[in-house]
């Protein structure tokens, strides 16, 4: 098929996937579903008169027809004239295939289910609980007419766990995501924690609404990252809707925060040695101490913004490729939790936000209710506070952090968060 495009294009590119997932899922404490997905396909992509044509089909014998629509597809395509597909490069070795978690079988994924409903509900036997176990092994291949023949081999494991517990009007809610490509048992370990989470939550506690300082748990950053994310996304940078377009070394948050694109790191559903366009993958500091360093591009935005590419293209099937964090990582502090914590006189701790990535995002605002958050009073965590909400703006707020923590976790599946103090943030409650 390339060979057949080089003839009718300037430059060329065929991605390939095969994609096999076996999905459990328990509701309401009870095995429910049982399923087997398979994904395969091709998507091309042509310069023709320096346009970019794309096209894609799940029919691989249907070759012709392929051909003909990304042909057609570049004769309304977007005009780059700087756009080059890359030639062959090394990428760094990275572990995201272990042939024990690709054969894992249904039996098993079943059983490890039933084992965190167990420790769930040992902890909160009021407790309903919804799981979702994947197994996916997901393999593609780029190759293009500059050379490029670079093949990716994942296995995945990812466990979405909801906990609600409903006491008369009062409903509380929890919501964690594990994931790795390696097989490990550490999935027991992350049963505990939201255990110890339920365990905490059973004590009731009181918060008036005013300005205070708020401690963010790993899990309830992401409310901060999200919009972090989407103003260091090169697309936006080259549309001129991001904050921080245009301020490449200058100093944008407290010194306390640096932030990096890590896809090298083994075990992480997120890396890889090459991204989706075949581009050498490396890690790339974005903001450091404070300082913004750069952004992220995939090929199209960085031919638009007249820069290079970052080697973070991510893509499905049917759509083309945009750039994408690989592994968020904000680097951890020197302070413990618990000496953080210890330090606050009257506090909110957040961890788990609704409605994530809701409202004017790029703009760096966030506006969340809160499904599980705690008090702190005199350096302690006292107890469940309910109906409460918070709101500000990262460009404002992160230039004002009070403490980053020497811990941190892996949360929703591709970001690794420390705990993040914030010395003042609105705090809204009902009653």
């Amino acid at each position: 098929m390339l060979e057949r495009l080089t003839k009718k294009a300037a430059q060329a590119e065929v991605f390939e996937i095969e994609s096999e997932a076996t999905k459990i899922g328990f509701e309401a404490n009870k095995l429910k579903s049982f399923e087997v997905e398979e994904t395969r396909g091709i998507a091309v992509r042509v310069v023709v008169d320096g346009r970019l044509g794309f096209a894609v089909s799940s029919d691989l014998s249907a070759a012709d027809k392929l051909i003909a629509n990304a042909l057609e597809s570049a004769r309304h395509g977007d005009a780059l004239p700087a756009f080059r597909f890359p030639p062959p490069h090394p990428g760094p070795e990275v572990q995201v295939y272990d042939p024990k978690l690709a054969a894992l079988p249904t039996e098993r994924l079943i059983d490890m289910g039933r084992e965190m409903i167990a420790i769930l509900l040992e902890a909160d036997a009021e407790s309903r609980i919804n799981i979702e176990l994947e197994r996916r092994v997901r393999r593609t291949r780029v190759h293009n007419s500059a050379g490029v023949e670079v093949t990716v081999q994942k296995a995945p494991l990812s466990i979405v766990t909801m906990v609600e517990r409903v006491r008369g009007d009062d409903v509380a809610l929890l919501f964690r995501y594990f994931g790795t490509t390696v097989w490990n048992e550490e999935y027991r370990a992350f049963a505990r924690g939201i255990a110890d989470k339920l365990r905490l939550a059973q004590q009731a506690a009181t918060l008036s609404s005013r300005r205070m300082p708020v401690l963010f748990s790993p899990n309830g950053a992401a409310a901060l990252a999200i919009p972090l994310m989407q103003g260091l996304d090169g697309k936006n940078v080259y549309r001129a809707i991001s904050p921080m377009a245009g301020q490449v070394g200058e100093r944008l948050f407290e010194e306390k925060l640096t932030v990096v694109d890590d896809p090298t790191l083994d075990g992480r559903p997120g890396s890889s040695s090459h991204d989706d366009e075949g581009v050498p993958r490396r890690r790339r500091p974005l903001v450091e101490r404070g300082v913004l360093r750069g952004f992220l591009y995939d090929l199209k935005t960085a031919a638009q913004a007249g820069t290079e590419p970052t080697g973070s293209a991510a893509r499905k099937l049917f759509s083309p490729p945009s750039p994408a964090f690989s592994n968020l990582v904000v680097e951890a502090g020197e302070t413990p939790v618990t000496e953080i914590i210890a330090g606050i006189e009257e506090g909110l701790l957040v961890e788990d936000p609704l409605g994530l990535g809701q409202g004017n995002v790029i703009s760096g605002a966030f506006s969340n209710n809160l499904s599980l958050a705690f008090k702190i009073e005199s350096g302690e965590i006292v107890g469940r506070v309910k109906d409460v909400s918070i709101a500000g703006n990262i460009y404002q707020d992160l230039r004002r952090v009070e403490a980053v923590s020497r811990e941190s976790e892996w949360v929703y599946g591709g970001a690794s968060l420390p705990y993040i103090l914030l010395p003042e943030l609105n705090v809204v409650t009902k009653g």
